[in-house]
Protein backbone atom coordinates (compact mmCIF):
# COMPACT_ATOMS: atom_id res chain seq x y z
CA UNK A 1 0.00 0.00 0.00
CA UNK A 2 1.33 3.75 -1.07
CA UNK A 3 0.80 5.99 1.51
CA UNK A 4 2.80 9.49 2.70
CA UNK A 5 2.27 11.02 5.77
CA UNK A 6 4.58 14.03 6.18
CA UNK A 7 3.40 17.69 4.76
CA UNK A 8 7.70 17.68 3.59
CA UNK A 9 6.79 14.79 0.53
CA UNK A 10 7.74 15.96 -3.00
CA UNK A 11 4.38 14.77 -4.26
CA UNK A 12 2.63 17.16 -1.49
CA UNK A 13 4.94 20.15 -2.63
CA UNK A 14 4.07 19.46 -6.32
CA UNK A 15 0.44 19.69 -5.49
CA UNK A 16 0.61 22.56 -3.19
CA UNK A 17 2.65 24.64 -6.10
CA UNK A 18 0.11 23.71 -8.32
CA UNK A 19 -2.66 24.80 -6.43
CA UNK A 20 -0.83 27.74 -5.66
CA UNK A 21 1.63 29.28 -8.56
CA UNK A 22 0.87 29.82 -11.59
CA UNK A 23 4.39 29.25 -13.02
CA UNK A 24 3.95 25.72 -11.93
CA UNK A 25 1.15 25.05 -13.76
CA UNK A 26 2.81 26.09 -16.71
CA UNK A 27 6.37 24.96 -15.94
CA UNK A 28 5.54 21.33 -15.23
CA UNK A 29 1.84 21.62 -17.59
CA UNK A 30 -0.08 19.86 -14.92
CA UNK A 31 -2.93 21.11 -13.20
CA UNK A 32 -4.96 19.68 -9.86
CA UNK A 33 -8.58 17.64 -9.99
CA UNK A 34 -10.40 18.27 -7.15
CA UNK A 35 -13.19 16.15 -6.94
CA UNK A 36 -14.27 12.63 -8.36
CA UNK A 37 -16.36 14.14 -11.11
CA UNK A 38 -13.37 16.01 -12.91
CA UNK A 39 -11.01 12.98 -12.30
CA UNK A 40 -13.62 10.40 -13.83
CA UNK A 41 -13.66 13.12 -16.54
CA UNK A 42 -10.00 12.96 -17.02
CA UNK A 43 -9.68 9.14 -17.10
CA UNK A 44 -12.73 9.14 -20.12
CA UNK A 45 -10.38 11.57 -21.83
CA UNK A 46 -7.34 9.28 -20.89
CA UNK A 47 -8.64 6.39 -22.35
CA UNK A 48 -8.97 7.84 -25.72
CA UNK A 49 -5.38 9.90 -25.66
CA UNK A 50 -3.21 7.96 -23.77
CA UNK A 51 -0.14 10.34 -23.46
CA UNK A 52 -2.41 11.86 -20.73
CA UNK A 53 -2.33 9.34 -18.46
CA UNK A 54 -2.94 11.02 -15.01
CA UNK A 55 0.35 11.65 -12.94
CA UNK A 56 -0.84 10.44 -9.39
CA UNK A 57 -3.48 10.48 -6.96
CA UNK A 58 -4.19 11.40 -3.00
CA UNK A 59 -6.86 9.91 -1.02
CA UNK A 60 -8.11 9.89 2.77
CA UNK A 61 -11.70 8.73 4.20
CA UNK A 62 -13.19 8.46 0.61
CA UNK A 63 -16.93 9.13 -0.14
CA UNK A 64 -18.66 5.90 -1.32
CA UNK A 65 -18.31 8.05 -4.79
CA UNK A 66 -15.14 8.57 -4.29
CA UNK A 67 -14.32 5.48 -3.87
CA UNK A 68 -16.00 4.15 -6.97
CA UNK A 69 -13.32 7.21 -8.43
CA UNK A 70 -10.43 5.56 -7.02
CA UNK A 71 -11.07 1.94 -8.17
CA UNK A 72 -11.19 3.64 -12.05
CA UNK A 73 -8.08 5.40 -10.97
CA UNK A 74 -6.14 1.81 -9.93
CA UNK A 75 -7.40 0.46 -12.50
CA UNK A 76 -6.36 2.36 -15.12
CA UNK A 77 -2.39 1.95 -13.26
CA UNK A 78 -2.45 5.41 -11.50
CA UNK A 79 -0.17 5.62 -8.46
CA UNK A 80 -2.76 6.19 -5.70
CA UNK A 81 -1.43 7.68 -2.48
CA UNK A 82 -3.22 7.26 1.21
CA UNK A 83 -2.60 10.40 2.84
CA UNK A 84 -3.90 11.61 6.09
CA UNK A 85 -7.17 13.70 6.24
CA UNK A 86 -5.13 16.78 7.21
CA UNK A 87 -2.21 16.54 4.25
CA UNK A 88 -5.70 15.78 1.88
CA UNK A 89 -7.13 19.18 3.24
CA UNK A 90 -3.65 21.13 2.15
CA UNK A 91 -3.64 19.60 -1.00
CA UNK A 92 -7.27 20.86 -2.35
CA UNK A 93 -8.56 24.69 -2.17
CA UNK A 94 -12.26 22.88 -2.44
CA UNK A 95 -13.88 24.09 0.85
CA UNK A 96 -15.49 20.30 1.19
CA UNK A 97 -12.80 17.87 0.57
CA UNK A 98 -14.72 14.63 -1.30
CA UNK A 99 -11.78 12.30 -0.22
CA UNK A 100 -9.62 12.24 -3.24
CA UNK A 101 -7.94 14.45 -5.36
CA UNK A 102 -5.38 13.74 -8.55
CA UNK A 103 -3.32 15.49 -10.62
CA UNK A 104 -3.23 15.47 -14.41
CA UNK A 105 -1.30 16.57 -17.37
CA UNK A 106 -2.57 20.14 -18.94
CA UNK A 107 -4.36 18.59 -21.93
CA UNK A 108 -3.19 20.76 -25.39
CA UNK A 109 -6.46 20.04 -27.89
CA UNK A 110 -5.32 21.00 -31.27
CA UNK A 111 -6.48 24.06 -32.57
CA UNK A 112 -9.38 24.51 -35.74
CA UNK A 113 -8.04 24.51 -38.99
CA UNK A 114 -10.40 26.75 -40.07
CA UNK A 115 -12.60 27.71 -36.97
CA UNK A 116 -16.29 29.44 -37.07
CA UNK A 117 -16.81 30.22 -33.55
CA UNK A 118 -14.71 31.44 -31.11
CA UNK A 119 -14.68 33.22 -27.78
CA UNK A 120 -12.03 35.41 -26.85
CA UNK A 121 -11.81 36.42 -23.20
CA UNK A 122 -9.73 39.77 -22.24
CA UNK A 123 -8.90 40.59 -18.90
CA UNK A 124 -11.43 38.98 -17.09
CA UNK A 125 -9.30 38.42 -13.70
CA UNK A 126 -11.82 36.25 -11.55
CA UNK A 127 -10.44 32.63 -12.26
CA UNK A 128 -14.00 31.03 -11.45
CA UNK A 129 -15.38 33.21 -14.15
CA UNK A 130 -13.11 32.34 -16.35
CA UNK A 131 -14.23 28.05 -16.03
CA UNK A 132 -17.59 28.92 -15.89
CA UNK A 133 -17.28 30.61 -19.91
CA UNK A 134 -15.14 28.05 -20.96
CA UNK A 135 -17.91 25.47 -19.65
CA UNK A 136 -20.99 27.45 -21.37
CA UNK A 137 -18.70 27.98 -24.73
CA UNK A 138 -17.45 24.21 -24.97
CA UNK A 139 -21.59 22.96 -23.95
CA UNK A 140 -22.79 25.69 -26.98
CA UNK A 141 -20.12 24.10 -29.60
CA UNK A 142 -17.46 26.48 -29.15
CA UNK A 143 -14.55 25.27 -31.43
CA UNK A 144 -11.54 27.15 -29.05
CA UNK A 145 -11.00 29.74 -26.54
CA UNK A 146 -8.44 32.24 -26.89
CA UNK A 147 -6.94 33.46 -23.92
CA UNK A 148 -4.59 37.40 -23.92
CA UNK A 149 -2.40 38.13 -21.57
CA UNK A 150 -4.26 39.82 -18.38
CA UNK A 151 -6.52 37.07 -18.05
CA UNK A 152 -6.82 34.93 -15.23
CA UNK A 153 -4.88 31.08 -15.77
CA UNK A 154 -7.37 28.52 -17.11
CA UNK A 155 -5.77 26.07 -15.37
CA UNK A 156 -5.97 27.66 -11.64
CA UNK A 157 -8.00 25.46 -9.35
CA UNK A 158 -11.07 27.81 -9.66
CA UNK A 159 -11.06 27.59 -12.92
CA UNK A 160 -10.39 23.97 -13.24
CA UNK A 161 -13.38 23.40 -11.03
CA UNK A 162 -15.86 25.75 -12.47
CA UNK A 163 -15.29 24.21 -16.07
CA UNK A 164 -16.53 20.86 -14.66
CA UNK A 165 -14.61 19.05 -17.48
CA UNK A 166 -14.52 21.19 -20.32
CA UNK A 167 -11.01 21.29 -20.43
CA UNK A 168 -10.62 17.87 -22.15
CA UNK A 169 -13.33 19.42 -24.51
CA UNK A 170 -12.39 22.66 -25.58
CA UNK A 171 -9.38 24.06 -26.74
CA UNK A 172 -7.55 26.40 -24.73
CA UNK A 173 -5.11 28.96 -26.39
CA UNK A 174 -3.29 31.78 -24.09
CA UNK A 175 -1.92 33.97 -26.80
CA UNK A 176 -0.05 37.12 -27.59
CA UNK A 177 -1.91 40.07 -29.23
CA UNK A 178 0.48 39.96 -31.47
CA UNK A 179 -0.61 35.85 -32.26
CA UNK A 180 -3.97 36.86 -31.93
CA UNK A 181 -5.23 38.15 -35.79
CA UNK A 182 -3.84 35.44 -37.22
CA UNK A 183 -6.55 33.16 -34.88
CA UNK A 184 -8.93 35.12 -36.07
CA UNK A 185 -8.31 35.36 -39.25
CA UNK A 186 -11.53 34.56 -41.42
CA UNK A 187 -13.98 35.00 -38.94
CA UNK A 188 -16.39 38.41 -38.06
CA UNK A 189 -15.39 40.17 -34.61
CA UNK A 190 -17.91 40.60 -32.19
CA UNK A 191 -17.52 42.87 -29.04
CA UNK A 192 -20.14 42.49 -25.99
CA UNK A 193 -20.17 45.62 -24.77
CA UNK A 194 -23.84 47.23 -23.26
CA UNK A 195 -23.44 50.37 -25.47
CA UNK A 196 -23.43 47.94 -28.57
CA UNK A 197 -24.78 48.66 -32.03
CA UNK A 198 -26.66 45.55 -31.94
CA UNK A 199 -28.75 43.60 -29.33
CA UNK A 200 -27.79 39.89 -29.73
CA UNK A 201 -30.52 39.09 -31.03
CA UNK A 202 -30.45 40.54 -34.02
CA UNK A 203 -27.01 39.18 -35.26
CA UNK A 204 -26.74 36.64 -38.02
CA UNK A 205 -24.34 34.13 -35.52
CA UNK A 206 -24.51 31.47 -38.23
CA UNK A 207 -21.24 33.38 -40.08
CA UNK A 208 -17.70 32.53 -38.58
CA UNK A 209 -17.66 34.70 -35.71
CA UNK A 210 -15.14 35.32 -32.68
CA UNK A 211 -16.60 36.73 -29.51
CA UNK A 212 -14.78 38.77 -27.06
CA UNK A 213 -15.69 39.28 -23.48
CA UNK A 214 -14.27 42.03 -21.37
CA UNK A 215 -13.76 42.15 -17.31
CA UNK A 216 -16.69 43.38 -15.37
CA UNK A 217 -14.93 46.18 -13.92
CA UNK A 218 -12.53 47.89 -16.86
CA UNK A 219 -14.08 46.00 -19.56
CA UNK A 220 -11.83 45.03 -22.40
CA UNK A 221 -8.18 46.59 -23.01
CA UNK A 222 -6.96 48.83 -26.04
CA UNK A 223 -5.98 45.99 -28.08
CA UNK A 224 -9.07 44.77 -28.38
CA UNK A 225 -10.15 48.42 -30.12
CA UNK A 226 -7.51 47.83 -32.83
CA UNK A 227 -9.04 44.75 -34.04
CA UNK A 228 -11.82 45.35 -36.57
CA UNK A 229 -14.93 44.37 -34.67
CA UNK A 230 -18.65 45.24 -34.23
CA UNK A 231 -20.28 45.44 -30.86
CA UNK A 232 -23.27 43.23 -29.44
CA UNK A 233 -25.20 44.14 -26.35
CA UNK A 234 -27.65 42.50 -24.23
CA UNK A 235 -31.02 44.44 -23.75
CA UNK A 236 -31.24 45.30 -19.51
CA UNK A 237 -34.39 46.56 -17.88
CA UNK A 238 -34.37 49.01 -14.91
CA UNK A 239 -31.11 51.06 -15.69
CA UNK A 240 -29.34 47.39 -15.10
CA UNK A 241 -26.03 48.31 -16.41
CA UNK A 242 -23.92 45.15 -16.96
CA UNK A 243 -23.99 41.37 -15.95
CA UNK A 244 -21.94 39.04 -14.44
CA UNK A 245 -19.46 38.08 -17.38
CA UNK A 246 -20.14 34.63 -17.41
CA UNK A 247 -23.98 34.85 -17.17
CA UNK A 248 -23.64 37.38 -20.33
CA UNK A 249 -21.70 34.77 -22.30
CA UNK A 250 -24.03 31.56 -21.40
CA UNK A 251 -26.69 34.05 -22.90
CA UNK A 252 -24.70 35.13 -26.30
CA UNK A 253 -23.06 31.44 -26.23
CA UNK A 254 -26.45 30.13 -26.90
CA UNK A 255 -28.01 32.15 -29.14
CA UNK A 256 -24.98 30.78 -31.27
CA UNK A 257 -25.99 27.50 -30.70
CA UNK A 258 -29.42 28.23 -31.34
CA UNK A 259 -29.37 29.96 -34.73
CA UNK A 260 -26.83 27.10 -35.81
CA UNK A 261 -29.65 24.86 -34.86
CA UNK A 262 -27.15 22.84 -32.47
CA UNK A 263 -30.29 23.38 -29.80
CA UNK A 264 -34.08 23.77 -30.11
Amino acid sequence: MLRITSPSNEKVKRVRALLEQRKARRTYRQMVLESPRLIDEALRFNAHHPEYRLLFAFYADPTPRAQETLSRLQAAGVPCYEVTPAILQMCTEAETPQGVIAVAPIPELPWPAAPTFLVLLDRVQEPGNVGAVLRSAAAAGAEGMILPPGTADPWHPKAVRAAAGAHFVLPVRPASWTEIPALLKGTTIWLATPGGTHTYLEVDWREPVTLILGGEAAGPGPEVHHLSHRTVRIPMARGMESLNVAVAAALLLYEVARQRGWIL
